[in-house]
């Protein structure tokens, strides 16, 4: 089976205009819902091999929550940040059959919508994940999703 989970990074601090883009932090919300959704996917079953993220600072600290929470290594690309949508399927592609992403829209959510009518967008820490009763991405790709998730912060408890 080939497993891709596609997470957008939780919400930013915009509040400093003298931070680049790059290195903006988590706002308080941010840091509030990384870890909740963290823990919401390491409650599943699945894990994947690696989770490869854009290396901008709210992209990184996201992931580092669902790295630690999952116990999975985490791998930094710098073409993740501001990728488009094939971006990040190829670097999903190139590193294995049970990946996770972790990086920005609108990259993200016209990802999360080519892959599934379920996910009609990717809102800040956002988690999709997308199963293919597939070994293959080539094959995997010429097919509708066996199984979807989406979730999204404001439906947790």
């Amino acid at each position: 089976m080939v497993t891709l989970a596609i997470v957008r990074h939780a919400k930013s601090d915009w509040d400093d205009p003298s931070v680049s883009d790059h290195d903006r932090p988590l706002n308080a919300r941010g840091r509030r819902d990384a870890p909740r959704m963290a823990a919401l996917l390491a409650s599943r079953p699945w894990r994947p091999e690696a989770i490869v993220t854009s290396t901008a600072v709210r992209a990184r600290t996201t992931a580092a929550e669902f790295a630690a929470a999952m116990n999975v290594p985490l791998e930094e690309d710098p073409e993740l940040y501001g990728a488009g949508a094939q971006t990040l399927l190829d670097t999903a592609i190139a590193r294995g059959h049970d990946v996770m992403i972790v990086a920005h829209n609108p990259g993200m959510s016209v990802l999360g919508r080519h892959l599934s009518t379920k996910v009609p967008l990717m809102p800040t820490c956002g988690v999709a994940t997308f199963t293919w009763d597939e070994d293959d991405w080539a094959v995997a790709l010429k097919h509708a999703p066996l199984r979807v998730t989406y979730d999204i912060p404001e439906h947790l408890s």
